[in-house]
């Protein structure tokens, strides 16, 4: 059983034990550490061998994902993972327990949807058969309601631009007309908005949307695809992402974070480690909230520093270290981390105490601090 230190056994020691002692419970630290990564190399190895290799696969239990049902990461099972069972409406099976339902639900459920009345009846003659003539009446109408989906309509929009010459000049004038997104390609800006919506809001993956597409006749590529998206971004959202990365230095209250991700193709050997930056508002600014993302294939101290170049104010991070860094740069930043919030503790600590005893002092400050 490890030995429990208290604050009076501490002060009973002299400066060289408590030297030994801070030492051992730095090696003590030191080989927990390491005891902890191969645990999570060997759990990681097992899953590699147990799932095996796929573009899909979350190789990390930090990577970046976006296939989240309540913060938990959902592969087949998403049906059983995300039902809730006091939202199921009742069906014809029977089962044990019947769940209590919320008042006004299918109502609330129906509000501001198009309704198409469909009717169902019966000829008169059908009726005459059955009760003679005149020998029925009409109650009112049993009422059924019913979800209505139409899949996704695929048209092929053909512009005829009228072009017009001078019968006496050589101008020539087209009529107005919508410029194209991209010069010379088939695609349209509501088609680009359907891929970019389903790869990166419902994350659908490329290769499946291609699928998709062949199931309504449209042949498109999955490079077809990527490319639009790729020249899109670069032609359009690149000037929105510029304009929101100034807004950003607008704010007091940054957030900043990065993980890894795994990349089949930048140039480096399909699976190499590579890292996504974010850059977010803080959690006060609820009605302008801005997120952005940094794909790096380093998490050295340049990104950070170059994102940040003329933000003034504070930045709250992790305790990784390139942060500070870049804080010890500059006087306008200030890094609201683990590692400085734990460090500024230290130094008021030492600071409190008398100059003479600061220097004896800063061992059993850091014990007690761990």
């Amino acid at each position: 059983m490890a030995l429990e230190y208290t604050e009076e056994k501490l002060n009973s020691l002299d400066k060289e034990t408590l030297i030994q002692l801070f030492l051992s419970q730095q090696e003590q630290l030191k080989q927990i550490d390491h005891n902890l990564q191969l645990v999570l190399e060997q759990m990681a190895d097992l899953k590699r061998h147990r799932f095996g290799r796929s573009t899909e696969k979350h190789e990390m239990e930090d990577q970046l994902s976006f296939v989240e049902a309540d913060g938990k990461i959902v592969f087949f099972n998403e049906s059983e993972a995300v039902v809730d069972e006091e939202s199921v409406e009742e069906a014809e099976t029977v089962s044990r327990r019947k769940p209590k339902k919320k008042q006004g639900k299918r109502e609330e459920d129906l509000d501001g949807l198009p309704v198409v009345v469909v009717e169902h009846s019966m000829a008169d003659a059908e009726l005459e058969d059955m009760f003679g003539k005149d020998g029925w009446k009409q109650l009112p109408d049993e009422i059924y309601q019913r979800y209505s989906f139409t899949p996704a309509k695929i048209e092929v929009e053909e512009h005829h631009v009228k072009v017009y010459a001078g019968k006496k000049t050589d101008e020539i004038v087209r009529a107005p007309h919508p410029e194209s997104l991209l010069r010379g390609s088939l695609v349209s800006p509501s088609l680009e908005a359907a891929v970019m919506n389903a790869k990166y809001v419902n994350a659908v993956p490329l290769y499946r949307q291609e699928q998709e597409f062949e199931r309504y006749g449209l042949h498109i590529s999955r490079q077809n695809m990527a490319n639009w998206t790729i020249l899109c971004a670069d032609r359009y959202l690149a000037v929105l992402y510029d304009h929101l990365h100034e807004k950003l230095y607008g704010y007091h209250v940054l957030q900043a974070d990065e993980t890894p991700v795994l990349v089949n193709k930048d140039g480096r050997p399909a699976g190499s480690r590579s890292y996504m930056w974010v850059y977010r508002t803080g959690r006060m600014y609820t009605d302008r909230q801005i997120v952005l993302y940094e794909y790096q294939k380093t998490r050295n101290a340049s990104h950070p520093r170059g994102f940040l170049k003329d933000f003034n104010g504070v930045c709250v991070t992790d305790g990784y270290q390139v942060y500070h860094m870049v804080e010890n740069e500059r006087e306008d930043l200030k890094i609201a981390g683990c590692w400085s919030h734990t460090r500024r503790r230290f130094d008021e600590a030492v600071k409190a105490l008398p100059k003479a005893k600061q220097k004896d002092s800063r061992a059993y400050l850091a014990l007690t601090m761990i």
